[in-house]
């Protein structure tokens, strides 16, 4: 007998084309240019519903591709988010890097990185809701990335901390963490602001916040 397939998984007799009508299909695209367009589909669906509450049906409808195509790039839900995650998280750890690195003032650096962390959410305010206030958070797989770009984050302020300062290394990452808290907390109630306050306004303000807290402390002489 053969066995029967799984209700969630496309058979290998299925076509590409099972059910969707001709003016539904998408074009053929390259395999990069047809994964950004699953995962751009698959973020659309992942923010509006949840992750448990997103369906591979609805993302390969909002891509307008067959299931079998969606499979083919990403064998389940749980590699599509766990793609989704990775491409964001690099991106914004290259972001604030950048930001840390653009100049050796380091009145400049906090206001920067500042300035960047709000700028990437105001930018794609979809990709910070995804990152941060999925349902999904408390996995060990997603939980792990996130810490690793909480660490990478905060040891990189962390380290220009204890050079302007010379505190010892554990004071100086705790204190790297609390700015990497300060950004991404003050951030996201910035977004809650529906646009009533100045993205520049609101940077600033931590900025300014974050700078005459870390400035007080001592620097060698």
């Amino acid at each position: 007998m053969v066995p029967e397939a799984r209700a969630d998984r496309p058979t290998a007799a299925e076509p590409h084309t099972a059910s969707r009508p001709a003016g539904q299909r998408s074009a053929r695209l390259p395999r990069d240019e047809r994964r950004a367009q699953l995962l751009a589909a698959a973020q659309e669906v992942f923010v509006a519903n949840g992750y448990h509450g997103a369906a591979m049906d609805e993302i390969a409808e909002t891509a307008h591709v067959s299931k079998p195509v969606l499979y083919q790039h990403f064998p389940s839900k749980r590699d599509l988010y766990i793609a989704l995650l990775e491409s964001h998280l690099a991106s914004l750890t290259e972001l604030m890097l950048g930001a840390l690195n653009s100049t050796t003032d380091n009145d400049e650096r906090v206001q920067a990185v500042m300035r960047a962390y709000f700028h990437f959410i105001a930018s794609d305010d979809q990709a910070h809701r995804l990152v941060f206030e999925s349902d999904l958070i408390n996995d060990p797989d997603v939980s792990s990335r996130l810490e690793t770009f909480n660490r990478t984050f905060a040891d990189a302020i962390a380290r220009v901390i204890a050079e302007d300062t010379k505190l010892p290394h554990l004071e100086a990452e705790l204190l790297g963490r609390g700015l990497a808290g300060m950004a991404q907390v003050s951030a996201r109630y910035w977004l809650e602001t529906d646009g009533n306050l100045d993205l520049d306004v609101a940077s600033d303000l931590i900025y300014r916040l974050a700078w005459r807290g870390i400035s007080r402390f001592p620097k060698e002489s």
